[in-house]
């Protein structure tokens, strides 16, 4: 005789599974940050309670780079929200599958990035436990990344030079695919890339991100 959490489990672990593909690049730019904030004069255990509270690989990369290249702690702030407003519109497609208290809403939220919000997209809104699971792998391969990289520091080679720079891209794309269900979903990626792509060479980073977040309100309808 099953049981109702035995199902749930088993969901947690597609969500997973299916992150399981995107832990390799993950683990490589895990690293690297680890490296890029040890040069830029964090401390190891700032820079592994960045990775785990920030969770976010653009933000933490700009800000790291620009404390790296001299620049001050308000530049590089300001440039990790630039590059965060993006989950504005994420967190208002996710927020009807987070349940609990606010404590623990706000303990799920911290898995949702775009790569387990690719994963748990379905018509009808997000896939809790596909979330769930696919964001908690994603985390803890994250978080070991930079573990390994402030720990070993030069020994880790650059994840550019293995064409690792262009493995997110190409998984977040393949990932999009199979949302491109209709007209509406289709309309609202057509806008968002060319939006971003006309962009790019006019703003600062960031910049285009948040202007082709606003494509996903092309289909919004009313219940």
């Amino acid at each position: 005789m099953t049981t109702e959490p035995a199902p749930r489990r088993h969901r947690y672990l597609d969500g997973a599974r299916a992150a399981a593909p995107l832990t390799i690049a993950v683990a490589a730019f895990g690293m690297s940050f680890g490296v890029l904030a040890r040069a830029a004069g964090m401390g190891r255990l700032a820079a592994v309670a960045m990775s785990a509270t920030t969770f976010a690989g653009s933000a933490q990369f700009a800000a790291a780079s620009i404390l790296n290249a001299g620049g001050g702690l308000v530049a590089a702030v300001a440039a990790a929200i630039l590059l965060n407003l993006r989950y504005g519109p994420i967190g208002l497609s996710v927020a009807p599958a987070l349940l609990g208290s606010r404590w623990r809403r706000l303990a799920e939220a911290q898995l949702v990035v775009d790569e387990s919000w690719a994963i748990a997209r379905r018509e009808h809104g997000v896939d809790r436990h596909l979330l769930l699971g696919a964001g908690a792998a994603l985390w803890c391969t994250w978080v070991a990344g930079t573990v390994v990289g402030v720990l070993a520091g030069n020994l880790v080679a650059d994840p550019d030079q293995l064409g690792l720079d262009a493995a997110f891209p190409a998984l977040f794309l393949a990932l999009l695919v199979r949302q491109l269900r209709t007209r509406s979903h289709l309309a609202a990626a057509l806008v968002g890339a060319g939006l971003a792509v006309a962009l790019v060479p006019l703003t600062g980073p960031g910049v285009p991100v948040i202007a082709a977040s606003l494509a996903c309100l092309i289909g919004v309808r009313r219940r």
